[in-house]
């Protein structure tokens, strides 16, 4: 299980002579010369091998070969290499290099440090009110700071009767995580009042609640510890409760101005609208808009202009003027922008409706990514259960049948799973080859068409993928046909171009045949372009 150096422990009960050569000054082996048994660098009174250059700190050299230690009474502990990269018994992390103390039968591994004497017996730190005790016995326990199995040293507090690791002595009592837009607590213990079952937000299996937890009182929210802390790039610690942090989410309505009886803000002033903005529900009036801030067709409860003709979600309302988010790398948090025209840098289309900007890397994200990547159970009008992101998985969207796809909504109770795309693709749309709106489906039964053929390409289409379709014309067709490459673009917008591109305001327009050619390449404008209202210029939108 594990290899030893021979040379070394024959000689591990006096000072180490040949062939291990003692030198006072480590520079000789150059700076970026490190120890082999704790992994440090070199500094002076090492001994290293000329043959192999194996290197040792003088006091990693006199480390002593055997040890007999209470936290394992069966047998004796002998200086190793870990070669199988077991975790250490006593603070649980796993080191890929240096030496332990082990035990090869019994498969039993700590490091230098932990099986120490000088090991601390007592443990005080400010995010918990009592001191910790130490507690060396062989048997395994329960850690109720992060709910993961601990075996042979055991810290303990006999005022709130709770065991703990010695790494979870220290644990954060207040996080700001990517993952969520409120503070998260540690509850050593969550009583739930209606025995429902809490399932973690990132990883979808159920918290123990009898153990630790990271929780969100305002929104119901839990995380097992271990997703919490999993990646230290993800959450920032919280020192004191009662300080505001710079980045704590603000909201981006900025005033409320009428209440109904049931709580819910009717009329609102907004940071991305000059006018007020009315609260309604008459979803069928407005068949043929769209949102402003997804581009997605108005649905369920809506925010709309009485003065012009913008529209939003409510959802897309309520969103942050900052938000963190996990799937973005950067630490500063993202910046909610509109009226820019931008690349997603999660689905890659362009639009210029809203999204969240960082400042750090100048990247977009569009705000149909920010709500699908949103961790917590989705429904999809193509399947009857709940679906949840796995942003780990890889596996096969069944909407566009594209494998190997990493991080999908999958289901809990059967094998169904989407990518975050095909997730977010609207409902309904229009194409000029129909008259009506065309609704997405879910799968072709043959009862809309004796062959599978796209009315748009006129090539053939995979029944088993998802496509728009239009019972009234009996009009099928590829979800990117009718789409097309820019679904998200609102026509009509007005952009401030750079100085070097244009003087004057441009017009976001599409296909109009009579306008002159491109005033950039030269060529008609037969998509998208830019339109000047002031003088006779118009520029295709990737020739800028």
């Amino acid at each position: 299980m594990f290899l030893l150096c021979g040379a070394l422990w024959v000689l591990s009960s006096q000072a180490l002579q040949h062939p291990l050569i003692s030198t006072e000054n480590g520079d000789e082996l150059g700076d970026v010369s490190k120890c082999f048994g704790c992994w440090e660098p070199l500094a002076k009174y090492t001994h290293f091998s000329p043959d192999c250059r194996f290197n040792l700190h003088e006091k990693c050299a006199e480390l002593p070969f055997k040890l007999n230690r209470k936290c394992h009474h069966k047998h004796p502990l002998t200086l190793q290499f870990n070669s199988e990269r077991l975790s250490c018994k006593i603070c649980q992390v796993t080191r890929r290099r240096g030496f332990v103390y082990g035990c090869s039968p019994c498969k039993f591994v700590v490091h230098i440090e932990c099986v120490s004497e000088s090991l601390d017996l007592v443990v005080e730190d400010k995010r918990h009110e009592h001191p910790f005790t130490l507690l060396l016995r062989g048997s395994s326990f329960i850690c109720d700071a992060c709910g993961i199995e601990g075996s042979y040293a055991s810290y303990i507090c006999c005022t709130c009767n709770i065991m703990v690791h010695k790494k979870c002595t220290s644990l954060p009592r207040i996080i700001k995580s990517k993952w969520h837009d409120h503070r998260l607590f540690h509850k050593y213990f969550l009583r739930i009042e209606d025995f429902r079952v809490l399932d973690c937000i990132i990883c979808h299996d159920e918290v123990n609640t009898e153990h630790g937890s990271y929780y969100c009182s305002k929104c119901d929210v839990i995380f097992h510890v271990k997703c919490a802390m999993k990646d230290k790039d993800s959450y920032e610690i919280v020192e004191n409760e009662d300080e505001k942090s710079p980045n704590e989410s603000v909201s981006s309505i900025t005033k409320v101005l009428e209440w109904n009886d049931a709580g819910e803000a009717t009329v609102i002033e907004h940071s991305t609208h000059i006018h007020h903005l009315t609260l309604g529900d008459r979803v069928g009036e407005y068949v043929n808009k769209c949102c402003d801030g997804c581009m997605l067709p108005i649905s369920a409860s809506f925010y709309y202009c009485t003065q012009c003709d913008f529209f939003l979600h409510k959802v897309c309302v309520e969103l942050p003027k900052v938000k963190h988010v996990w799937h973005h790398l950067c630490r500063p948090p993202l910046v909610l922008t509109s009226n820019e025209l931008f690349q997603c840098v999660a689905c890659d289309y362009d639009s210029n409706a809203f999204a969240y900007k960082c400042e750090e890397c100048e990247n977009w994200t569009c705000l149909r990514c920010i709500i699908a990547l949103t961790p917590g159970a989705r429904t999809c009008l193509g399947h009857k259960h709940p679906l949840f992101l796995y942003p780990e998985y890889i596996g096969r969207c069944f909407a566009c049948g594209e494998d190997d796809i990493n991080g999908l909504f999958r289901c809990k109770d059967c094998d169904f799973s989407l990518d975050h795309k095909c997730f977010s693709l609207p409902i309904t749309s229009q194409h000029k080859n129909d008259k009506h709106l065309l609704s997405l489906v879910y799968g072709d039964d043959n009862s809309y068409s004796e062959s599978y053929f796209c009315d748009v390409c006129e090539e053939s289409r995979d029944p088993n993928i998802w496509f728009y379709h239009c019972a009234t014309c009996d009009t099928s067709a590829h979800v990117d046909c009718v789409l097309g490459g820019n679904p998200f673009i609102k026509l009509g917008s007005i952009l401030e171009p750079p100085e070097e591109v244009h003087e004057h305001l441009l017009t976001i327009v599409k296909k109009i045949y009579d306008y002159p050619n491109c005033s950039e390449c030269g060529k008609p404008c037969l998509d998208l372009a830019f339109e000047c209202t002031v003088c006779n210029f118009v520029i295709h939108t990737d020739c800028p």
